[in-house]
């Protein structure tokens, strides 16, 4: 197992290598020129040259990428463009709200998805099962950023019940933490409910068909022994897996979400960081969102060995 994991990790090393090669040279190859950003729409020529010089991107391509590997080696980001402070002072400040929002969409979704299928497949061809399904198909095909406008509508605007924007650390309070959280982390969790609703019902259907269901029915144990304990297990190894990848889609959902609820996260970070094309904070980010999604996929893997102990690596 630990050898496994090791070779995980260092087969990680040239897809981080070529993640950052390729971020490196989209952002230096597409149109828009950070200097003419910072200068303003009044400066001239010079002004913008100087800048240029003064940031390093008037240098060739292959000098510029030496210079940010080899600070990048040295566990040093660079400094930003735009907010003039350092890319991880930035990252520090911004990460708390995109992992507090990332974990409870996640939650929030396996909390509600998981049993939606569960139930979904047990009533097959039902108009439980069939509601679900419709729901699927519907969080599927509205976009996030209109599943958070009609939330605030309904639930800051009309009713008043929650706060509409903003986010408050939690150390200025438990409630107030989790009050400006159910919002974003709803809107967020519409998408990843219906995806494992889905999967759930399809890999649940397909378990039930099983002799051994069959054979746990004779024996006289109830249905949720048999739903719970049978059934769901041997079906969670393409549950587990759909999990991770939903928590690699939250870097996209993110970015929306945040900039929706004002939340001043890694999302918010990014799109500000693209606007003004702030190169260093760009790539910092990317190459972390990059890191963790690896990291998830090894921990998926890793999981499988508990929920199936045929699995061996």
């Amino acid at each position: 197992m630990l050898a496994f994991i090791a070779r995980r990790l260092l087969a990680t090393i040239p897809v981080l290598g070529m993640v950052a090669v390729f971020v490196f040279l989209l952002l230096r190859l597409t149109p828009g020129d950070p200097a003419a950003v910072i200068a303003g729409d009044n400066a001239n020529s010079q002004q913008v040259e100087e800048i240029r010089e003064k940031l390093g991107l008037a240098q060739p391509l292959l000098t510029q990428f030496v210079i940010w590997a080899g600070k990048l080696l040295q566990g040093d980001f660079g400094e930003s463009f735009f907010f003039k402070k350092t890319v991880a002072e930035l990252i520090t400040q911004r990460i708390e709200p995109t992992l507090a929002l990332s974990f409870f969409t996640i939650v929030l979704a396996v909390l509600i998805a998981v049993p939606l299928g569960v139930i979904a497949a047990y009533k097959h061809d039902s108009w439980i099962d069939r509601g679900v399904m419709g729901f699927s198909v519907l969080g599927f095909s509205v976009p996030v950023f209109v599943i958070g406008y009609l939330l605030i509508y309904v639930f800051a605007i009309e009713w008043g019940v929650l706060p509409v924007q903003g986010y408050r650390r939690i150390a200025e309070g438990f409630w107030p933490f989790i009050e400006r959280l159910i919002l974003p982390s709803a809107t967020l969790a519409v998408i990843y409910i219906a995806l494992i609703a889905r999967i759930t019902r399809a890999s649940v259907l397909e378990v039930l068909g099983e002799d051994y269901i069959r054979t746990a029915h004779a024996k006289g144990l109830t249905d949720r022994v048999v739903l719970m304990r049978h059934a769901l297990r041997n079906a969670a190894v393409p549950i587990v897996t759909v999990i991770g990848i939903g928590i690699a889609l939250l870097i996209g959902g993110v970015v929306v979400t945040e900039s929706v609820y004002n939340i001043p996260g890694l999302g918010r970070l990014t799109v500000d960081a693209v606007l003004a094309r702030d190169f260093p904070t760009i790539q910092a980010v990317i190459l972390l969102f990059s890191v963790a999604y690896v990291l998830v996929n090894l921990l998926i893997d890793l999981s499988y060995t508990l929920l199936d102990p045929r699995i061996r690596y």
